[in-house]
């Protein structure tokens, strides 16, 4: 049984927008940190955004103001809501828990994949 679960994916134009969500098998994922990753075909992973046990979060530079993390822990689901996506966002996106809060993602879905035309 797959524990971490995305959906939302989808091709998009520039400017519009995109909901991800993760749901989770276990709570305690959702409950502690949780992240969304991307990977663009020859390009390394990149952190996208980060959501941590008490709710602060962090996001890398290029999608900052676009990008909001959250969660709902009573649905068990992370979620990412991307506005004014660019061609530069499509990739495929992952979602991942850390239990140990200490930046050891070891919980991993599937992706989704996001592509974004011009």
């Amino acid at each position: 049984q797959a524990q971490l679960v995305e959906s939302g994916g989808g091709s998009v134009p520039a400017g519009e927008s995109l909901r991800l969500s993760c749901a989770a098998s276990v709570n305690a994922y959702v409950r502690n940190c949780m992240a969304w990753f991307r990977q663009a075909p020859g390009k390394a992973r990149e952190e996208v955004a980060t959501i941590y046990k008490y709710g602060d979060t962090r996001y890398t530079n290029s999608v900052k103001g676009r990008f909001t993390i959250s969660k709902d822990n009573a649905k068990n689901t992370l979620y990412l809501q991307m506005n004014s996506l660019k061609p530069e966002d499509t990739a495929m996106y992952y979602c991942a828990a850390d239990l140990g809060c200490n930046g050891g993602f070891n919980i991993w879905g599937q992706g989704t994949q996001v592509t974004v035309s011009s």
